[in-house]
């Protein structure tokens, strides 16, 4: 990461946009220094917010004062992108877990209580908007480990000058009423400041690390809006004077040429321009009274064509599918399906492994601190947590099955089962297909004539006694 910018002494940003602190200990002088250069690039980021949201540029410049149309339409390709590409990229959650069985269901019902895939996908999102987001654990007032989201606009983290980058501290911050307060959390304490970076608390912490991690789809942290802004903006100009033409050409212009017509006490003809939409002359250099009206200058097929370009571009651009494109209406099996999203793909799996790393450090901060799922090291939680991601895309269930089929013999069941997108937890399916098996021995012992009701009975105290 080559430094861009030198913010002072001890502080730095990165071409990447990764702040970067040399010092010893972060002080308030240099707190500031990186919470101004956020506050600037925030601006950056409230406006692709605003190309998400709809509030897009081209709503807000002056407005034609003139008789002319004035159409403002915007079509909201930032948002479409967005929704689709995290929809697919986590709209059906991974699958997080641990080995063991028992931490592992400890560990199941702490991201439920948490909502934990609910706050992985507003990441996702915000990743998709932004190019960056965070997630943070913290102590409630009962002591219990709890994870929330910070967006980058008002919360940052800042690294080390090694080459390992090393979080140094996590900042989140707000202002109202002119008012700065916020919170800076290092590897042992939180530091609570105000006005100008003056602290005016500082507690300890246990976990060990600065608790949050940084979430990002790619080491230049480009998000997908960033990529495609110039393109949406465009777009909405296009349209925009499309439909201004359409409509003042739709106010067709009568021509009378030559015509003498009936006047007002000034000798004026009674015609409005403006209002009547009527050019008039009665100029008797005209050979011949003329009445018709103004032929429409025709350049649809260079804005249609202009239109599709830049709707083409923007995908393409985005590396997301059109999923209202005529190549979707074709063959709709699975196969054909995944090669139609193959860029997008792509870009989901190189955007899987930047998430496992931040997942792998954020969880295990969190649960090592042994308040989750009981006593475990963080290191034991980076090397056994399974995170494994799924596609929300149409299922070829068939297909899958048989793969799985193929598979028997060759791989372990836990292996086979994986592989169909119907279960969820191998682990629990063959537990599951246990019980069946060893209900159904049962069954048929119970239903063998030769069987004596002692035997039956010795039977049914075996199961009692297994359970």
């Amino acid at each position: 990461m080559a430094i861009q910018k030198t913010i002072s002494e001890n502080c730095y940003v990165t071409k990447e946009g990764v702040y970067l602190f040399a010092g010893e200990e972060l002080d308030t002088t240099s707190l500031m220094q990186f919470i101004n250069e956020n506050r600037q690039r925030s601006t950056k980021y409230n406006h692709y917010y605003d190309l998400y949201s709809g509030n897009h540029d081209i709503l807000r410049k002056p407005h034609d004062r003139s008789f002319r149309p004035d159409n403002r339409i915007i079509s909201n390709w930032a948002n479409y992108v967005v929704d689709t590409y995290v929809g697919y990229f986590i709209g059906k959650p991974p699958k997080i877990a641990l080995d063991d069985d028992s931490t592992n269901e400890r560990l199941q019902d702490w991201l439920n209580v948490n909502s934990f895939q609910d706050k992985l996908s507003e990441v996702a999102k915000q990743v998709a908007i932004y190019g960056r987001s965070y997630m943070m654990a913290y102590q409630n007032e009962n002591s219990e480990t709890e994870i929330a989201v910070a967006a980058p606009d008002s919360s940052f983290m800042i690294y080390d000058t090694t080459i390992k980058r090393n979080p140094v501290a996590f900042v989140r911050y707000s202002s109202y009423n002119n008012q700065l307060s916020g919170e800076a959390y290092t590897d042992k304490e939180i530091t609570y400041f105000g006005n100008d970076g003056k602290t005016m608390e500082q507690i300890n912490h246990l976990f060990g690390y600065v608790p949050a991690a940084e979430f990002y789809a790619n080491d230049e942290r480009l998000s997908l809006i960033g990529k495609i802004d110039t393109l949406v903006e465009e777009y909405d100009r296009a349209i925009s004077q499309k439909a201004n033409q359409v409509a003042y050409f739709d106010n067709a212009y009568l021509k009378i040429l030559g015509i003498p017509l009936p006047t007002d006490e000034d000798g004026e003809t009674v015609l409005n321009l403006e209002q009547d939409h009527v050019l008039y002359s009665p100029s008797a250099d005209a050979a011949q009274g003329e009445v018709d009206f103004i032929t429409k200058p025709d350049g649809d097929n260079m804005q249609e064509n202009l239109l599709s370009r830049l709707k083409d571009d923007i995908f393409q651009t985005a590396m997301v599918a059109n999923l209202n494109d005529e190549a979707f209406s074709g063959n709709a099996s699975g196969v054909a399906i995944r090669y139609k999203l193959l860029s997008m793909q792509n870009q989901a799996a190189f955007e899987d492994r930047k998430f496992a790393i931040s997942l792998r450090q954020l969880l295990g901060t969190a649960l090592g601190l042994g308040k989750a799922i009981g006593t475990v090291s963080r290191v034991d939680v980076m090397k056994d947590l399974q995170i494994v991601p799924a596609r929300n895309i149409p299922l070829d269930v068939e297909n899958e099955a048989q793969t799985a089929s193929t598979l028997s013999g060759i791989v372990s069941k836990e292996t086979q089962l994986s592989t169909l997108s119907i279960v969820d937890d191998p682990k629990k399916e063959i537990e599951r297909m246990r019980e069946e098996q060893a209900e159904d021995v049962r069954n048929n012992l119970q239903a063998m004539p030769s069987m004596t009701d002692q035997q039956k009975q010795d039977t049914e105290s075996d199961d009692v006694n297994a359970e």
